[in-house]
């Protein structure tokens, strides 16, 4: 067998050869891609994997959080179901968007490698930094948070509420657990989360059936007058469809993954397809039994929305509610660690993040000091645990950028016009689908402008960061080489030093 030099091979830069005490033979053996000295992640993602990801990672945390942001915002039931209900329809929307651009270029990052094709480094460096920062820890954070409320909560039933320090605690563990099973093996990460998708659904079928019978006998207060009191400021629709808009949140998750996907030209959109339906229904109807059950007011006072409604419909069997939630929040959280971490695999491929970041461990075949990185970024986000004030945060971004992919789609179809499209939407859709981007962008900073002005803050100092840390250092041998040790030092430290030969 012919020795090599890297256990962990960086894709990027070409010209980095870290220690370490591989066979090539070993390598063919694990099916691993390796061409002009890079490795590849491997293509092991069908479509059942795809649907899977994507409603996995949609059900999670925000239809148990979400409710009561949506009727504090909308101030009625009425304007409530609209707004889940035209989520529902522009996250279908955005979905094919991303489908035309997914299948154009078949690249892992989503927004990341669309905005960084269109528009160039600086805007992906910007989208890469506030994911860094905002998007993707507090996703994450909000879902681990949601996990340690419902499956502490039995434990405080007949307390005021449930105390903030172990709930963070449960939060940062399950964020440990998971970071290490994705880190060990993608099968693995892709078992748990058909195994935890399946239960999430159960769940919602749970409160659905509940409120369709509760509904069959009679209990329809609360749809009389269903859109009194709506509050129809534009900025407060704006904001509710802020906290619906979370819920769908991961509808563009399976761009993130695209160079592991097997046929992604088909894949890709037939996941899409078969996924987006499927979630809007649910939403909407465990909705409406939401409010078969509970009053507005009960919903608005609720830490747990799922569980003040399993003790009013379910009876004795109120327990299995909390287990369910938790083997939701579970699931979901599981999927965005096993996608997102690709983001900052690519990002430091591109030459956006340390060189270290774009490693991947040939054993595993797992970008692993990504996955550890996302970890870290998402333990950092505990130091809150109030969870509107998050939701508010990322949705504001993840606005933004949607904005600047959907922007990409229609530059692309007027810079070049003839490039090949597997998927070709109608022109109409992504026009639609910017200006509601552009709207929901602009007008919540009214509503929401201390939070907001911060996530622009954290935004616009990406800039200097950019110049410092990616041009300018680009340009500097002595940087690169530092990145190059440094890098070099995490191999080290995973592995341990190569052993000499006999």
């Amino acid at each position: 067998m012919t020795p090599t030099r890297n256990r962990v091979h960086p894709t990027a830069p070409a010209d980095h050869e870290p220690l370490l005490d591989t066979c090539e033979d070993e390598i063919e053996s694990r099916s691993v891609e390796v061409s002009n000295e890079s490795l590849k992640l491997r293509k092991e993602l069908g479509l059942i994997d795809g649907v899977g990801i994507i409603v996995g990672i949609i059900i999670g945390s925000g239809i148990f959080v979400s409710p009561q942001g949506v009727i504090r915002f909308s101030g009625s039931v009425g304007m409530s179901l609209v707004v889940w209900g035209v989520s529902g329809v522009l996250s279908m929307v955005g979905a094919l968007c991303y489908a035309e651009l997914g299948t154009m270029i078949p690249k892992s990052g989503g927004d990341y490698a669309y905005i960084h094709e269109a528009f160039g480094s600086l805007p992906a460096f910007l989208f890469m930094w506030m994911a860094l920062l905002i998007i993707l820890p507090t996703s994450n954070t909000v879902m681990a948070l949601t996990f340690a409320k419902y499956i502490i909560k039995p434990a405080f039933l007949m307390c005021d509420g449930i105390p903030d320090v172990p709930v963070r605690l449960i939060a940062a563990v399950i964020v440990c657990f998971l970071t290490w099973v994705n880190c060990t093996n993608v099968k693995w990460a892709t078992k748990v989360q058909g195994v935890f998708t399946a239960a999430k659904i159960m769940a919602l079928l749970i409160i659905i059936v509940a409120g369709i019978y509760q509904l069959c006998n009679g209990h329809v207060e609360n749809y009389q007058d269903a859109f009194e009191d709506t509050n129809w400021s534009i900025t407060s629709v704006c904001t509710a469809f802020y906290q619906g808009l979370f819920s769908f949140a991961g509808w563009n998750c399976l761009n993130f993954v695209v160079e592991e996907l097997k046929d992604p030209f088909k894949t890709l959109p037939r996941a899409i397809l078969i996924s987006m339906p499927i979630v809007t229904l649910i939403y909407f109807l465990t909705n409406m039994a939401y409010f078969v059950v509970l009053e507005p007011d009960e919903v608005l006072a609720s830490e747990a929305v799922a569980l003040s409604f399993a003790g009013r419909a379910l009876g004795v069997l109120n327990w299995v509610m909390p287990i369910f939630v938790a083997l939701s929040t579970f699931g979901s959280l599981n999927g965005c660690i096993f996608a997102c971490s690709r983001l900052f695999f690519v990002g430091a491929r591109e030459g956006h993040l340390p060189q270290a970041l774009a490693l991947i461990n040939v054993h595993t075949i797992t970008p692993v000091p990504a996955l550890v990185f996302l970890g870290f970024m998402t333990l950092c986000m505990l130091v809150t645990s109030d969870t509107l004030v998050l939701i508010n945060y990322v949705s504001f971004t993840e606005s933004l950028f949607v904005f600047l992919s959907i922007a990409a789609l229609l530059w692309m179809r007027y810079k070049d016009p003839h490039r090949h499209r597997p998927i070709k939407i109608w022109i109409g859709i992504p026009i639609v689908f910017f200006f509601i981007c552009l709207f929901l962008v602009v007008f919540p900073i009214v509503e929401r402008p201390v939070e907001l002005g911060i996530a622009s803050g954290i935004f616009f100092a990406g800039v200097p960061v950019y110049y410092l840390c990616v041009h300018k250092a680009s340009k500097s041998k002595k940087f690169c080489a530092f990145m190059g040790k440094f890098t070099s030092v995490i191999q080290l430290l995973y592995h341990g030093l190569p052993e000499e030969d006999d």
